[in-house]
């Protein structure tokens, strides 16, 4: 590989961008090409949603790094609403694990603390606590505007040399000796290296490159929930789902008077199309929301639905990103996709990795991270319903 190799980024969304800034801010030449405009895939669909109200060790230990970059990128300009996270525990057994986890994130320098059940209305005033053990509180997580993001940082790859193609698709793949000749829609693109941040679409890529990549694209929707009147506090985000756990049910504060509410389980019993799904919420959710919504915020004041749409989540068998090369003689070939829908939230550190694999060869600024490389024994069909 040449010194300075020229690097395409196929895909604009979050993974995308954030390799892209990750590859620049370390020499490379890259491009960007994105069939679409910036963000119009998942990200933009995203509630955009970072916390990091984990109990796996390695889980926080990702968000470490990405809370690094939106700190840095929030003293730049861009927009992040301190809402605060709260992860609701049914168990004695939870709020074990959430207990450990307040450990683990204040040694890595990020505030937590546990609420009994008898204290969640002092953070949620219009909580009903029955059927709940307590939860674990970040007061520094929130939401941010994913097409903000993804433009924001697309800025910054643009002011240090990257050149960002939108509209422009891949539509096959030619080797050289040391490279390949991508073609597209536009010009053909000459390039070293190829990174698939593709979400959705990744697994078409793959193929274009000749790779088998395992993502399934699940349908999620989320619901805009109108109140009579502001309630007079922010809402934090607030989620039902540990490890699996629960019924998904998650809600945040968007703006006075109006919140965000999606349920976080789906029984998919296949992958959508990512060219042809239906991208508006079904009255059926829609129902099944309103009841979860009835039952833990009972109260809101004239709370009823308004819009809904409905984005893809890029899952993989184990629910870990794919950050890497799927073959170890192809290491010209990068994939970084795969994030399920905590993409926003990883981005920062799966573009970091992904950025490692292409210039040194391995995860070298997070090590411990060669385990989301997608390996044969992790590159599987996902089973519905899992």
């Amino acid at each position: 590989m040449t010194a300075s190799p020229h690097v395409v980024v196929i895909g604009a969304g979050t993974l995308g961008i954030c390799t892209a800034l990750n590859l620049v801010e370390q020499g490379a030449s890259v491009t960007v090409l994105e069939a679409q405009s910036i963000a119009s895939g998942s990200s933009g669909r995203s509630v955009g949603v970072v916390g990091s109200q984990f109990t796996d060790p390695f889980e926080i230990m990702l968000r470490v790094h990405s809370l690094r970059r939106f700190r840095e990128w929030e003293s730049q300009g861009l927009g992040f609403n301190h809402i605060g996270y709260l992860r609701l525990a049914r168990t004695s057994a939870q709020m074990e694990l959430f207990a450990k986890s307040v450990e683990i994130q204040g040694e890595a320098g990020l505030r937590s603390r546990l609420y009994r059940a008898d204290e969640l209305k002092g953070l949620v005033p219009h909580i009903d606590p029955r059927g709940l053990e307590g939860g674990l509180f970040g007061p520094d997580n929130g939401f941010l505007d994913p097409h903000e993001m993804c433009n924001f940082v697309a800025g910054i790859v643009r002011e240090k040399g990257g050149a960002i193609r939108q509209y422009r698709k891949l539509l096959g793949v030619k080797r050289r000796p040391g490279g390949y000749m991508l073609e597209t829609n536009g010009d053909p693109v000459d390039c070293d290296v190829v990174v698939n941040a593709a979400g959705a679409w990744a697994p078409r890529v793959a193929e274009l490159l000749g790779q088998r990549l395992h993502i399934w694209p699940e349908r999620h929707e989320a619901v805009v929930i109108h109140l009579d009147e502001p309630i007079g506090y922010t809402m934090p985000m607030v989620m039902d789902l540990v490890n699996g756990e629960g019924t998904g049910l998650n809600f945040r504060h968007e703006k006075p008077g109006e919140l965000i509410a999606e349920i976080h389980k789906v029984e998919a019993v296949a992958p959508e199309d990512p060219d042809n799904y239906n991208d508006q919420c079904e009255e059926r959710s829609k129902v099944d929301l309103a009841e979860l919504l009835l039952e833990r915020v009972p109260d809101l004041p004239g709370a009823r639905l308004g819009r809904g749409w409905a984005g893809l989540y890029p899952v993989t068998a184990d629910h870990r990103p794919f950050v890497g090369p799927i073959d170890a003689s192809e290491p010209t070939l990068v994939t970084a996709a795969g994030a399920g829908g905590y993409g926003i939230q990883l981005a920062p550190v799966i573009g970091q990795i992904a950025a490692d694999w292409v210039l040194h060869g391995g995860p070298v600024s997070a090590p411990g991270t060669e385990r989301l490389s997608p390996s044969a024994e992790r590159n599987v069909p996902r089973s519905p319903g899992h």
